[in-house]
């Protein structure tokens, strides 16, 4: 029945019509009949299917399939966001202010501390999360068709998160973060040809100053929230395009047999709830107990000992201390970045999609590629760092070539050796054989990067 105070207002039919609509879908007790109700229940939930499938396979609701990482990954943004804004209530974007500003947020402002350390291990956290989704999306083969394209957004969305992270990082303007990202913008002289340039127009000019912390501050609370928003509805968007979650399947069982399907609502929308009331519990005890770092304010004419990127940049800057910068900084991270973007649209024997680790022999060879590289990791990195001196023992090479080209080389033979052995050893396929480089590489940089964060000291010497 038309509410009596919008009639009382003369108003034209479609203007009553409208405006009634909007009460309704504000205000669910603004129903006073069945059917009403049933009208707005239905609005809610064909607004959640926008974002969820009506129907998903039955198989697909295991939480072990997916590990609920893309919806902790979804909650996970919307807490920074959240955390975000209220940050921006007293956060200042200038050099003398900025550190000011968070202790401020910490000693003075209400809750100001839970909210800072939330928003840090938010984004800590998000970080592993997208990068756990990745792996889980690799080893089931969710990158073969029809998901390709998907695959691509993926890795932009974990750019993404990674930027987010780095440009973050700087803003509490202390020793730590100072230094670290002094440290990783020196990283980008080392590209040839747009080098310098890059820099310079990241930093806002030749040092890190003001307008280093303010182009920092602008990508990431507007340029990066704005590329969130726009590439996750996208992938979503994708998932729903290719039918969902890859559906878990054995090892020659045909992808195409089509599984029972179960209502999202509420199937799929209760477990993901759950997985994120859980998150969030989690964050917040773990906010509780545990702060977020914050050292002295920053000296650009002191800096610490040792020197040190991000944790998630630490397996480049561990890469520098064995390789040139040229190829340590540039040719190796753009040739590994490279091949996952054209992961998807490489030559495979078969579409092992849903499968984990392609087969049972991928297995195999995945779990001995990861031993491999355990055991060579390092015994490469004790022997470079006691043993191996190339520039000693060519002093009549550029440095380029005995510490670059030569190393890089000898590491390249390296691994397609072992893909030949992987290959004939086991009689693997194609997918088989590519998986099993891509864990050996892994895992060797995991290993360079806990290297790098735990067991380098003063002026970055190995102690073991």
């Amino acid at each position: 029945m038309p509410d009596r105070k919008l009639q009382q207002q003369n108003l034209a039919p479609d203007q009553l019509s409208f405006l009634q609509s909007i009460r309704y879908s504000i205000f669910p007790g603004s129903f006073n009949t069945k059917t009403d109700r049933e009208k707005y229940r239905g609005f809610f939930r064909t607004l959640i299917l926008h974002f969820r499938p009506r129907t998903v396979p039955e198989r697909t609701l295991r939480f072990t399939l997916t590990w609920g990482l893309g919806g902790m990954a979804v909650m996970l943004v919307l807490m920074l966001f959240g955390t975000g804004v209220l940050l921006k209530f007293v956060y200042q974007p200038l050099p003398d202010r900025a550190y000011a500003s968070v202790l401020h947020l910490q000693n003075d402002v209400f809750f100001g501390q839970l909210i800072r350390n939330v928003h840090h291990w938010s984004g800590n956290i998000l970080l592993v999360i997208v990068f756990l989704h990745f792996l889980r999306a690799f080893f089931s083969g969710a990158f073969h068709p029809p998901r390709q394209f998907n695959w691509i957004i993926g890795l932009c969305l974990f750019l993404a998160v990674l930027i987010s992270n780095f440009t973050g990082y700087l803003l509490p303007w202390d020793q730590l973060a100072f230094w670290a990202i002094t440290i990783s913008m020196g990283i980008l002289e080392y590209m040839p040809w747009v080098g310098e340039w890059l820099k310079k127009l990241i930093q806002g000019g030749s040092e890190m100053g003001p307008a280093t912390l303010t182009n920092f501050f602008a990508i990431h609370t507007a340029v990066i929230p704005a590329l969130l928003l726009i590439l996750m509805p996208f992938h979503f968007w994708r998932v729903r395009k290719a039918g969902g979650v890859v559906v878990p399947r054995s090892p020659g069982e045909n992808h195409e047999i089509k599984s029972k399907t179960v209502p999202a609502i509420p199937n799929l929308i209760l477990r993901e709830l759950v997985v994120a009331l859980s998150l969030i519990a989690f964050i917040l005890v773990f906010s509780v107990f545990f702060n977020a770092p914050l050292g002295d304010k920053a000296n650009p004419g002191l800096s610490p000992n040792p020197t040190k990127a991000p944790w998630y940049f630490m397996g480049i800057q561990e890469m520098l201390l064995h390789f040139h910068p040229l190829f340590a900084a540039f040719v190796l991270p753009v040739f590994i970045a490279g091949s996952l973007f054209f992961l998807p649209y490489m030559k495979y024997d078969m579409n092992p999609s849903g499968v984990w680790f392609v087969s049972q022999k991928g297995r195999r060879m995945a779990m001995f590629s990861a031993i491999s590289a355990a055991i060579a990791t390092p015994i490469g990195i004790i022997a470079d760092e006691f043993f191996v001196d190339f520039t000693a023992w060519l002093p009549g090479l550029p440095a380029v070539i005995s510490n670059g080209l030569l190393p890089v080389t000898v590491l390249a033979v390296v691994v397609a050796g072992f893909y030949l052995l992987l290959k004939k050893k086991y009689a693997a396929t194609n997918n088989e054989a590519i998986q099993a480089i891509f864990v050996f590489l892994l895992v060797a940089f995991i290993i360079l990067t806990i290297t790098g964060v735990w067991f380098r000291g003063q002026g970055m010497a190995l102690y073991i």
